[in-house]
């Protein structure tokens, strides 16, 4: 496994990629960029014919992370070549959005599964259900296969995102990567890090992923009494003040995040699944946990890798996580730097959701609120 990685600052720059780029038989790259260049078919056309072999995967993002340092505007590109490894692409375009089960089991049946050792998926960021596509995908897919990835992001605060899918990009897609044989090694974490607060309510009404009560009370209420001043710049303050929901039997935790807010029915609209029966309770940033927590998550993946020289780090972490670290953000980084080592290459971006396993079973689940890792290494 051979890897090479740039960032561009300038549309024209991308030009420069002629004479700088020297892995033109790579079979996978990974595009990250503001939406002046991931939409701009130019900038696809001249990846495209650098690496003629490769297939292309990538999306806008709040934040692109290139090395140690997370950036505004640019374009990350990050070429590889694998020896031992075979790769299927596979895309999607997402029609109806109140189907995302249906289209993450479409997808894991369109995969096969003889050999497949794991999956990498980006997906739309503003419509899609983030757990309704990955509970598809996990259903469709062998058990032994885990998936990461996450959801494109934007700088706007959740207007429109865009994902490359070896193709132009397009606001409605779903791009998957799948690694086939036994000599590649995927590590992966996903850690959070916020405090929980108030009281612990009962899911009391709610629709795939929007929640309307909590112990019948309405929710926008209940958030508008906690968040006080913040409470009138939802969706965008709901970063600093997520939801914690688990389950009864505390067999399924998890983090959400709003997206969206409806005043006329006092319902907010999370990106991910906000279970009737379930538990929840608002949690708040606390910045020692966060920047420790990337720290676990990266400790997490050489625990899992089994491989002693891994190649590359692929890091997904939340929008959240960047508006709430604003000056520190790059502590989170340079932690998972410490972890890794100075050889590990790093690419990644800030998102709209992450997806990896977690918890004591490594089911795939659905984050918000994460630092979100996939280590990669091959024999």
């Amino acid at each position: 496994m051979v890897t090479e990685q740039f960032a561009f600052y300038k549309l024209d720059e991308i030009k420069n990629i002629e004479l700088l780029g020297k892995l033109v038989n790579s079979n996978l790259v990974l595009m990250f960029g503001s939406k002046e260049f991931i939409c701009n078919k130019d900038v696809f056309n001249t990846i495209r014919i650098k690496y003629p072999c490769a297939s292309i995967i990538g999306c806008t993002t709040a934040g692109e992370i290139f090395k140690d340092q997370v950036n505004d505007n640019i374009l990350t590109v990050t070429a590889i070549s694998f020896e031992n490894t075979t790769i299927k692409f596979f895309s999607s375009e997402m029609v109806e959005f109140n189907k995302c089960y249906e289209k993450g089991l479409e997808i894991a049946k369109s995969i096969p599964t003889e050999n497949l050792a794991h999956v990498f998926l980006i997906a739309e960021g503003i419509n899609v259900n983030g757990s309704k596509i990955v509970e598809g995908l996990v259903d469709g897919l062998p058990e032994h296969v885990k998936i990461t990835g996450g959801l494109a992001g934007d700088y706007e605060g959740y207007k429109e995102t865009f994902v490359i899918a070896n193709d132009y990009a397009k606001n409605n897609l779903i791009g998957v990567v799948a690694f086939y044989g036994d000599k590649i090694r995927i590590g992966y974490g996903s850690v959070g890090g916020f405090d929980t607060f108030g009281i612990e309510r009962i899911v009391t009404k709610s629709k795939d992923n929007i929640l309307y009560e909590l112990d019948g009370k309405p929710v926008l209420d209940l958030y508008k009494e906690y968040l006080g001043e913040y409470a009138s710049k939802l969706p965008v303050s709901g970063l600093f003040f997520p939801l914690n929901i688990r389950s009864a039997d505390n067999k399924y935790n998890y983090v959400r995040t709003v997206s969206a807010v409806d005043e006329q029915n006092k319902s907010l609209k999370f990106a991910g699944e906000i279970p009737e029966g379930y538990h929840g309770r608002l949690m708040r940033a606390n910045f020692n946990n966060l920047i420790t927590g990337s720290m676990q998550a990266a400790e997490n993946c050489l625990n899992i890798v089994n491989y002693e020289k891994p190649n590359l780090a692929i890091l997904i972490s939340c929008r959240g996580r960047r508006v709430i670290l604003n000056q520190m953000i790059d502590e989170e980084l340079e932690v998972v730097r410490s972890i890794f080592g100075s050889d590990v290459i790093v690419t990644g971006f800030y998102s709209n959701g992450e997806i990896a396993p977690s918890g004591k079973d490594k089911v795939t689940e659905f984050h918000n609120q994460t630092m979100t890792i996939t280590l990669i290494g091959e024999e």
